[in-house]
């Protein structure tokens, strides 16, 4: 079957099904063809729960997957590959968590996203790239425990003056976290007239040489809104298919075509696999709905917070 009669495969599926199918920014060009909705992580798990759609099919990585059941927990969810892990979400686990947070009583719990379910499901706070700082600034606390990503910890502390407990403090992106200053250097010289933009999960050094630093949608929507025709853009090679498709007619460059610049676990959930899952509704997400429950109760808290 050809890549055209997989598209039409797929749609034809999604009807029979009564499905939406989420892309994450950073998928391949033929899946985000498909998609109902392109966006970041949590972006799509909220998109999920706006539609009728009786089985959601998420073309990201497992946490994402885990995320979209959390909050949709009585929709199938499917991951088209249930092996496309994260190297974040993959750094910190339940029992290291309960120690420091042992080791640290009544210091709020603050979890990037990018974290597995049952590690998710022990936060006070779910925050994403985008709003990390806003939520870490509205804490009354001075001292935070942040994970599990320690890039985005540094920026978090760079940003906010607080004292950030990281957890694991090692814990990184392997797209981002292999970003260099002398990466943002030479691209500049190669397209002197582009703005840089960063995703903060990049070391903090690199994000200080940056114009523009945010997340995947914030990165869609500074590209859209701003007068700047050009733009090297900071994150994992995918996100340019989305660029492209969501801001035509402006020109984007990847600030790195190294051997990381591709996430191999993005990489992994291909059209092939999103019609294999949606035909025979295979690798179905299942969650305690203790976890789920969890889960839901601290993006409510995060974003009563944020709306006070």
């Amino acid at each position: 079957m050809g890549g055209k009669d997989i598209i039409n495969e797929v749609l034809t599926l999604k009807r029979e099904r009564k499905a939406v199918i989420l892309a994450h920014n950073y998928m391949n060009h033929d899946v985000q063809v498909v998609a109902d909705f392109i966006g970041d992580s949590y972006d799509l798990a909220l998109k999920a729960m706006e539609t009728n759609a009786e089985v959601i099919v998420f073309a990201g990585v497992r946490f994402m997957a885990e995320q979209a059941k959390a909050l949709n927990y009585d929709r199938i969810v499917l991951a088209p590959d249930p092996n496309a892990g994260c190297t974040i979400a993959d750094a910190l686990d339940v029992d290291t968590l309960r120690r420091v947070r042992e080791e640290y009583p009544n210091v709020p719990v603050v979890l990037y996203v990018n974290s597995n379910a049952n590690v998710k499901a022990l936060a006070d706070y779910i925050v994403t790239s985008s709003t990390a700082v806003r939520v870490v600034k509205k804490l009354g606390s001075d001292v935070v425990i942040f994970g599990p990503d320690s890039n985005l910890a540094d920026y978090v502390a760079h940003m906010t003056g607080k004292r950030i407990i990281k957890v694991p403090p090692s814990g990184r992106c392997v797209v981002h976290g292999s970003y260099t200053a002398r990466l943002v250097k030479e691209a500049r010289a190669r397209y002197p007239r582009a703005r840089v933009m960063i995703h903060p999960e990049a070391p903090i050094n690199v994000l200080r040489l940056a114009d523009f630093v945010g997340s995947t949608n914030q990165m869609i929507e500074y590209a859209r809104s701003s007068g700047y025709n050009e733009f090297v853009i900071g994150t994992e090679i995918g996100m340019l298919n989305a660029l492209r498709i969501k801001v035509p007619g402006k020109v984007f460059h990847p600030l790195s075509t190294g051997p990381y610049a591709r996430c191999p676990f993005m990489g992994m959930v291909t059209l092939e696999k999103v019609h294999g899952s949606l035909r025979d509704l295979v690798h179905r997400v299942e969650i305690p709905k203790s976890i789920a429950e969890a889960i839901r109760e601290a993006f409510e808290r995060t974003r009563k917070l944020l709306e006070g």
